[in-house]
């Protein structure tokens, strides 16, 4: 541990160096943004540990007295010392009990002060750019580097001044008494940076190393436990066996390397140490034996010298736990400080929203462009329009752009030109297409997209305050209430996690259920019908189409059975939007 320490205040000195101090610095006023509320916790924290340092220094100097007693046979002194004794390490015991109560106190609710922050701003972060990240490393950021702050960041500066007030106690006893034996303190550390240096590169090194390699088994974890399904499909059993065993055994030969040296250098450091050690014993020996001191003050002495190496080895720590708080700020920061959606507009759309409830809602989209961020370019021009009391459908050939389409829609993705409009009715009035603009949207992905809990629980997580009528009459519509009602539970049993439990179909239909019991006025349906039959996908589609309320519906699809009930069929070409006509669409099959 010494010479991590060492090794972290080189690389601190190294950092300031090459101009990181003023980066380390905002990091470091990031984290004061959750601590400053709790600064008299802290205040009485840091009290409390400096209450600590004079009773243990009190103790110290009892120790003393009640040896020099024992060893000058002062019977009648004996009982009222040793009693001082007790008091004082019972008081230790309680002041160190309560610092612990109030170091985890403050350590739990700072953790979770700041994980709800960085969860509610993630939430809310361009999602394209949130895409950049491995849902791995987003999950490691939000609870390791969080957790990582929230325990460190309160005990640093309460820390450094308990550790500079002991310091500076436990020297000026040693030097009032003999200031001899101050000197063996310092005598390590000379020996200690020395070797530090020799580690310093490898050590850096292998933090680099090891940080790629935890964020590369965090990601191997997350997707196979993710994929089970299909590594199990595949038989691929023995195959991601060996997988995790080879990033294990890359693992553990990185850090037996870099332990070997260490341990070469401990095995030093350690001797030093000792040195140091017996050589006070051997002053303090000498000190008695010349009748300069007393035996109980000797005692003393080498008590007070190993709280002031202890002390110099705590205050050297805090370098290395401030990196650390720093590196865990700046991760965090990469994330909330990418670009933010804009909800500027919720009132206005509100307000548009209950102006045209009973009318409804409907789409535009003009010559719109949108390049991914790879360079490859989806649409270019494109344009299409949707109304109340429509079902439009949106075809072609896969990787063409129609789930773009729809995020675009959904203002996930931003258009480089052109524009998305919401229109009142088919076009009284219009807004712009904002991320404000989603609670105007249902919306059924591709895939299962039912959480772990009841069917009714996934039903309110769109309505909280839906009835069970509500909730069987969106079954219904969706085609999910004859299977819902045979089960022994109803509308309350459980979902397993990714919809286990169920059908690929009964969880699609229970995708659409959720979606229309929410009742909004745009519904998107991504594939949404991709795993039922052609009789029962016509039957959803006409009980949405029968619907009174005035919806307007995008479905996209590769399955041309049911576009004869669609309003109007665009199919992507060239990367724009073809209106196609009843011929054309009886003539293509995607």
């Amino acid at each position: 541990m010494f010479i991590k320490n060492k090794q972290q205040l080189l690389l601190f000195i190294g950092r300031i160096q090459a101009g990181r101090l003023q980066e380390m610095w905002r990091q470091t006023c990031w984290i004061y943004q959750y601590v400053r509320r709790y600064w008299m916790a802290m205040i009485f924290y840091t009290l409390l540990g400096m209450a600590s340092t004079v009773i243990s220094l009190g103790t110290s100097l009892v120790s003393r007295d009640l040896v020099d007693i024992i060893t000058g046979r002062q019977a009648g002194e004996i009982v009222r010392t040793f009693c001082m004794m007790i008091g004082l390490n019972v008081g230790t015991v309680f002041f160190s009990k309560i610092s612990d109560y109030i170091s985890g106190y403050l350590s739990m609710k700072v953790d979770a002060e700041i994980k709800s922050d960085i969860f509610e701003k993630i939430l809310v972060t361009d999602w394209e750019s949130l895409t950049n990240y491995h849902t791995g490393d987003l999950l490691t950021r939000w609870s390791s580097d969080a957790s990582n702050i929230s325990n460190g960041v309160l005990n640093f500066i309460p820390n450094m001044v308990i550790y500079l007030f002991r310091f500076a106690s436990a020297f000026a006893m040693v030097v009032c008494h003999d200031a001899s034996f101050a000197v063996f303190a310092f005598l390590g550390m000379p020996v200690s940076l020395l070797l530090s240096r020799t580690l310093m590169n490898r050590m850096v090194d292998n933090n680099k190393k090891s940080a790629a390699m935890g964020a590369a088994m965090s990601g191997f974890n997350q997707e196979a436990f993710s994929n089970i399904q299909t590594i199990k499909a595949f038989d691929l059993l023995q195959v991601y066996q060996e997988k995790l065993r080879r990033l294990q055994k890359e693992y553990i030969s990185m850090r037996l390397s870099f332990q070997r040296m260490s341990m070469g250098t401990g095995i030093l450091l350690s001797v030093t140490g000792m040195l140091v050690s017996y050589s006070a014993y051997g002053w303090g020996i000498y000190r008695v034996w010349s009748g300069a001191i007393s035996y109980g003050s000797m005692t003393m002495f080498l008590g007070l010298s190993g709280t002031l190496t202890g002390t110099l080895h705590n205050l050297t720590a805090l370098v290395p736990s401030a990196i650390s708080l720093t590196t865990s700020a700046g991760r965090l920061m990469d994330i909330i400080e990418m670009p933010r959606e804009d909800y500027r507009q919720n009132e206005q759309v509100e307000a548009f929203r209950n102006r045209y409830w009973e009318k409804g809602i409907g789409l535009r989209v003009r010559e719109i462009a949108y390049t991914y961020q790879n360079g490859t370019e989806v649409f270019c021009g494109a344009s299409l329009e949707a109304y109340p009391h429509e079902v439009v459908a949106i075809v072609g050939p896969s990787g063409e752009g129609k789930t773009t389409m729809l995020r675009i829609l959904l203002s996930l993705m931003q258009p480089k030109e052109g524009e998305a409009v919401l229109c009142g009715g088919r076009g009284e009035e219009e807004i712009p297409l904002t991320p404000s603009g989603r609670k105007l949207f249902s919306y059924v992905p591709q895939g299962n997209t039912m959480f772990s809990g009841t069917i009714a629980e996934n039903m309110r997580n769109v309505k909280p305050d839906a009835s069970e009528t509500e909730i069987i009459e969106a079954l219904k519509l969706a085609c999910a209430w004859e299977f819902v009602e045979k089960l022994p539970e109803g509308i309350n049993s459980a979902v397993k996690e990714r919809g286990g439990g169920f059908s690929e179909g009964q969880a699609q239909r229970l995708s659409i259920a959720r979606a229309l019991l929410r009742r909004s006025p745009l519904l998107l349906l991504d594939e949404a019908t991709s795993a039922l039959d052609v009789a029962t996908e016509r039957r959803v589609l006409l009980n949405i189409m029968k619907d009174e309320s005035p919806r307007t519906c995008i479905v996209t699809t590769h399955r041309p059975t049911v576009l004869d009930l669609c309003t109007r069929v665009y199919e992507i070409q060239d990367r724009t939007c073809v209106v196609l006509g009843r011929e054309e669409i009886r003539e293509r099959l995607w």
